[in-house]
C-alpha cells in the first residue's frame, strides 16, 4: 500500500477495540461496508456472537487493562497482516459523581477502563507507526474533560479522558515529519436505546447518531483526512 489511504479505505487494515459495544457495532459496519479489513476486539469470548460474521472480519478476545496480553495481540495482528493502518480505540466506561462523591478508587477505575486501554493499545501501535511511516490512531475523549461546567459532576471520567488528550498531543510530537496522526474525536450524547431510557424528557433530535458518528470516524482515517494533524474533532450535534 501507499503511505496513504484511498478514500475509499478499501484494502485498509484496522483494529477497533469494544466493537460489541453500542457505537463499536456500528462502526465496524461502518468500516467493513468501505472496504476495511477489521481486526475486532472484545472481552469476552461469549461476546462474539454479537458481531455478525464477514469475510473481513477477524474478532479477538483481549483484556485491553492487562499491557502484555494487549502487546502480545498487536504483534501478532503485525505478524498476521503486516502492516495495521488504523486503530479505532472505543473502549472506555462511564461513571457519574462529583468532588465530594468520588473517592480515588472511583478515579483509578476510570482510568483503568478509559485511559489505560487506549495507552496499552496505543503505545506498540505507534511504534508499529512510525516504522512503517503510516499510519492513524483515534482516541474517543469526552466533552466532560474539555468543559468544567459539564464534568463537575462527572469527575472520574472527566478526568480519565482528559489523559487522552495530553496523549495524543505527546504522540503528535514525536510523529512530526511522519505520516503518523493521533485524532481525539469528542462526541456529545449518543442517541441509544439507553440513552433514551435514562433522559425521557430529553430531545435525541439534538444528540448524535451513532451511524453518523462512525462516518466521522472513518473520515479521520482515511485518504481525505491526510493533511490534518493534531486534531480534535467535536461531535455535539445540537447537544
Amino acid at each position: 500500500m501507499s503511505s496513504s489511504f484511498t478514500p475509499s479505505g478499501e484494502g485498509a487494515t484496522v483494529i477497533i477495540t469494544g466493537a460489541n459495544g453500542n457505537l463499536g457495532a456500528v462502526v465496524t459496519k461502518e468500516f467493513l461496508d468501505k472496504g476495511y479489513k477489521v481486526i475486532a476486539t472484545v472481552a469476552l469470548e461469549s461476546m462474539k456472537k454479537d458481531i455478525a460474521a464477514h469475510e473481513h472480519l477477524e474478532i479477538a478476545v483481549v483484556d485491553l487493562t492487562n499491557e502484555e496480553a494487549t502487546g502480545s495481540f498487536v504483534q501478532q495482528a503485525i505478524d498476521k497482516y503486516k502492516a495495521i493502518d488504523a486503530a479505532l480505540l472505543l473502549v472506555g466506561g462511564f461513571a457519574m459523581g462529583n468532588i465530594e462523591a468520588t473517592p480515588l478508587a472511583d478515579i483509578h477505575k476510570q482510568l483503568t477502563l478509559n485511559f489505560d486501554t487506549a495507552y496499552n493499545m496505543a503505545r506498540p501501535l505507534h511504534k508499529h507507526m512510525l516504522q512503517q511511516n503510516k499510519g492513524r490512531i483515534v482516541f474517543i475523549g469526552a466533552r466532560p474533560s474539555l468543559e468544567a461546567a459539564a464534568g463537575k459532576g462527572l469527575v472520574a471520567y472527566g478526568l480519565s479522558k482528559s489523559l487522552l488528550f495530553k496523549l495524543a498531543e505527546y504522540m503528535n510530537e514525536e510523529a512530526k515529519g511522519k505520516n503518523v496522526v493521533t485524532t481525539v474525536v469528542v462526541p456529545s450524547t449518543l442517541d441509544t436505546a439507553l440513552n433514551r431510557k435514562s433522559m425521557p424528557d430529553a430531545n435525541p433530535d439534538n444528540w448524535v447518531k451513532p451511524s453518523a458518528l462512525a462516518a466521522i470516524l472513518e473520515f479521520a482515517v482515511n485518504g481525505v483526512a491526510t493533511p490534518l494533524r493534531e486534531t480534535v474533532l467535536k461531535v455535539y450535534n445540537n447537544s
